[in-house]
């Protein structure tokens, strides 16, 4: 038993043992996946933890992004509302009572919103304001409800703000105020002495709205005619004030109406904003229609259409006293009138949009009752003439005139030639300058201080009648060509018209000379072809002998049907039209049929020559101007051209073969010429190839040597000899030596060396004396051997002779033949002193004048020519 039982107790103690480990087992394992799903546990609330913070952040972030973004936009936005409240209303229609004064606005400015008082918003950075504003003048009649006090501040504001934003005269009042009997708006009675303001009594109100109903029918058939879709739209599109002012009718009432008032006011309130008539009412109620604004005010705020839902801190009542001061100010205006026209009010509201096919019109000022008034040019008038003394305004008459034209008128359609014989840069304005490089694309040439270059003058009426010819040669074509109904459209074809305006052209007419007869037989040319052609002449002058030299000339004063007189101008206008002598100063008398009294018209000239308005149009028209568009040519008589560097040795030689042909030229100076060409003289293996310059102005006699000789030295090999035997020449030849590729220099003790030195050797040689009369009688024989034996050898004389009496002795005395000098240049020299050298009997008609000289070349010139030596040293300028 004891065994068994001890085997039994060990069974059970073996399967207690294997219970419990497996318990121990069990329990580990327990413990383990507790462990584990306590550590999943803490990651999950980690991981959690983390998503809300990442969460927390990414919200915050859009948040703060959402924030920026209403904040950016809400600035753009407030921005844009502000910058279109001040584009809407600036000056004195938003400007507040304690800086406020009247702004008159420019003709093309049509009227804008008026400020009743401001709207608070809160852009996060405090409180800030716009302006609030509401339509009136072509937009809205107003009808305000509310506090009576309070509105009729308002309405107090509303016109004065209109009344500053308009021209005098431009808006009149009509106030019906039963109650007050004119009170509540006495403070603007002054308008009432210039017809502004009328007050109308308790029983008028059927009298006044039967009138506006029948001034809104005269305006519709007015704007009917026109085709137009208001009067607004008339105005804009006409030059000059509005041809209806603005009505404002002001009912200050409690009372019913009675159903005929009812009804005008309610045909008013529908149709009277496009015929220029409104209503600004208080006490009564307006019909809803599109083109009322209703205004309701509380004591210090109000609502309106205009701003919808948000509330109107209404600004104060303007001060009486300043309401009482402006309208004094305003009737004694127009007592006076409208003022001048501006410059600027000259310009079209669109640049260049003109057609010069039929003709030009363009404004140069305005009437005394205010419309600008237009002169034409065309087949009738062809040309003008202008007139008055010295003060008159003549130049700012051009002026006006110029700027008008040029503003309407593309480079296509019209070309400026402008010559000024009186001393003075009238029209270096127009051509581009040292400080401002802009220039008026119109212009083709200016001329300036040509009152002693007569010859400039003659070389541009030679240039337009080369035009005038050229453009007769194409109609022909044009017609040939079989589309006449395309000349019909424009009977110039494709050329722009041009305008030449001679100021004081008496000058050009000035003596009994070739050059006067020549000039009036192009001017007549010109005159009598020329509308045919598009090509205008405009002649103008002070002087009462100017207008005189026409008188005698019929043909010609008979094409000037245009003519402008200024104060006090005399022989302008007929013998019995004495308007000239009446009209104040800064106005014109403008007469289209040859000065004839009947057809005057009274023109305010604008200010024109101010160079800031002046300066403002041109670099417009300049930034505007064609990529084919150069600029002017500017003849100034006072300037000394210099010489061009591409006739010196370093410069790129020019092809000049058609104007020298195979042999070498020499360029002298500058021709007087539209074009400004050289002076050249050809140097050619002929007899008598030789220059002589006569004169004592030994400035200018080095000049036109040095030219020649630098020019000659940039078109190929060359060799040359600077012959000096005047002491106060040295220093000018020296500096010629210096620039010349080979020279030598020789002086009054080596004339044996250089005469011994004439060997010909295939290369031009070209003998440049200075002085050569200096040299004496033992070398007169040599020095006719080379003028006579040298252009066959290719040797060449350029020589300085100081008078032709000295030339005349070197080359044989009285009656030698002087056939060996083929071309000269006179400085200070008589005409009648040239008589050996000239084919005219007596000599030419020369009256030397400074840094102007006489070029004749035998085989070129009929009669000689004025040049401009050239500034070859600086020594002298």
């Amino acid at each position: 038993m004891g065994s068994h039982r001890n085997a039994l107790v060990a069974v059970v103690r073996q399967e207690l043992a294997e219970a419990r480990g497996t318990a121990r087992a069990v329990l580990a394992a327990a413990e383990t996946a507790r462990s584990e799903a306590l550590r999943r546990k803490q990651l999950i609330r980690d991981a959690y933890s983390t998503c809300l913070a990442q969460l927390a952040e990414a919200r915050e972030a859009a948040r703060q992004d959402i924030l920026r973004r209403t904040k950016t936009e809400a600035a753009r936005l407030t921005r844009n509302v502000e910058s279109l409240a001040a584009s809407c209303a600036s000056g004195a229609a938003t400007s507040s009572w304690r800086y406020w004064t009247p702004t008159e606005p420019d003709r093309v400015t049509r009227p804008g919103l008026l400020r009743i008082g401001s709207v608070s918003y809160d852009m996060g950075d405090g409180d800030r304001r716009l302006p609030a504003l509401v339509p009136l003048l072509d937009h809205a009649h107003v009808n305000i409800v509310g506090d009576q006090r309070t509105a009729d501040g308002v309405i107090s504001g509303l016109l004065l703000r209109a009344l500053g934003t308009t021209r005098p005269g431009e808006v009149r009042l009509t106030v019906y105020d039963p109650e007050q009997l004119g009170g509540t708006l006495a403070a603007f009675a002054p308008l009432g002495n210039a017809g502004l303001l009328s007050f109308v009594g308790p029983g008028g109100l059927s009298a006044v709205l039967d009138d506006l109903v029948e001034q809104i029918c005269r305006v519709n058939e007015t704007v009917l005619a026109g085709e137009y879709a208001s009067l607004a739209d008339l105005t804009a599109a006409t030059t000059g004030p509005r041809p209806e002012p603005w009505r404002i009718v002001v009912l200050l009432a409690d009372a019913e109406l009675t159903p005929a008032q009812r009804a005008q006011l309610d045909r008013i309130a529908r149709t009277g904003v496009a015929c220029g008539v409104h209503l600004v009412v208080r006490g009564l109620e307006l019909q809803p229609h599109p083109t009322v604004e209703h205004i309701t005010v509380h004591e210090g705020t109000a609502t309106c259409d205009t701003t919808g839902e948000l509330t109107v801190d209404l600004d104060a009542a303007p001060p009486a006293d300043r309401i009482a001061g402006f309208a004094r100010t305003t009737a004694e205006r127009l007592r006076q009138g409208p003022p001048p026209a501006s410059f600027a009010d000259l310009e079209p509201e669109k640049l260049w949009t003109e057609s010069s096919a039929h003709g030009l019109v363009a404004p140069i000022g305005d009437s005394t009752d205010g419309p600008l008034i237009s002169v034409p040019l065309g087949d009738d008038p062809p040309h003008a003439l202008i007139g008055g003394p010295s003060g008159s305004g003549k130049t700012n008459l051009i002026y006006a005139w110029i700027g008008s034209l040029a503003a309407r008128y593309s480079p296509d359609e019209l070309a400026f030639y402008l010559l000024d014989f009186k001393e003075g840069v009238s029209f270096a304005r127009f051509t581009p300058g040292p400080r401002d490089p802009s220039w008026l694309p119109q212009v083709r040439l200016a001329g300036i201080n040509v009152n002693g270059d007569r010859e400039f003058g003659l070389a541009m009426l030679r240039h337009l009648g080369e035009e005038l010819r050229a453009r007769a040669q194409a109609a022909k074509r044009y017609e040939a060509s079989k589309l006449a109904e395309l000349r019909a459209e424009d009977p110039r074809g494709h050329w722009p018209r041009i305008v030449a305006v001679i100021d004081e052209f008496q000058v050009l007419l000035a003596g009994r000379d070739a050059l006067a007869d020549e000039a009036v037989s192009l001017l007549e040319d010109l005159a009598r072809r020329g509308r045919s052609q598009g090509i205008h002449l405009v002649l103008a002058s002070q002087d009462v002998s100017g207008i005189e030299a026409l008188w005698g000339r019929s043909g010609l004063i008979g094409q000037f049907t245009l003519r402008i007189a200024l104060p006090k101008a005399r022989r302008i206008l007929a013998d019995t039209n004495l308007a000239a002598a009446v009209i104040p100063r800064f106005h014109a008398v403008v007469n289209a049929d040859s000065g004839a009294a009947g057809a005057n018209h009274i023109v305010r000239l604008p200010d024109a020559g101010d160079r800031t308005a002046w300066r403002t149009l041109q670099r417009k028209l300049w930034h505007s101007r064609p990529d084919t568009c150069v600029a002017p040519r500017l003849f100034d008589g006072d300037a000394v051209p210099r010489l061009p560097e591409a006739y010196r040795p370093a410069g790129r030689v020019p092809n000049v073969t058609s104007d020298i042909g195979s042999s070498p030229g020499a360029v002298l100076g500058e021709r007087i010429d539209v074009s400004a060409r050289p002076a050249r003289l050809r140097l050619g293996r002929m007899p008598g190839r030789n220059l002589a310059v006569l004169g004592t102005r030994t400035d200018e006699a080095c000049d036109v040597l040095a030219s020649a000789a630098l020019s000659l030295a940039a078109q190929g090999p060359a060799r040359f000899s600077v012959v000096c035997l005047e002491p106060g020449a040295e220093r000018s030849a020296a500096r010629l030596v210096a620039e010349l590729p080979q020279a030598d220099w020789y002086g009054p003790a080596d004339l044996d060396q250089f005469f011994g030195s004439l060997t010909p050797d295939g290369i031009p040689h070209y003998v440049l004396g200075y002085a050569l009369d200096a040299a004496g009688p033992s070398y007169r024989d040599r020095l006719r051997s080379l003028l006579t034996d040298g252009p066959e050898d290719r040797t060449h004389v350029l020589g300085w002779w100081r008078s032709v009496p000295r030339l005349r002795d070197d080359l044989g005395g009285v009656g030698a033949r002087l056939d060996t000098i083929g071309a000269w240049v006179a400085l200070d020299v008589q005409g009648p002193e040239l008589s050996p050298l000239s084919p005219q009997p007596g000599g030419p008609v020369w009256y030397p004048r400074p840094r102007r000289a006489l070029f004749f070349d035998r085989s070129v010139h009929r009669h000689p020519e004025v040049i401009i030596p050239y500034e070859v040293n600086s020594d002298h300028t």
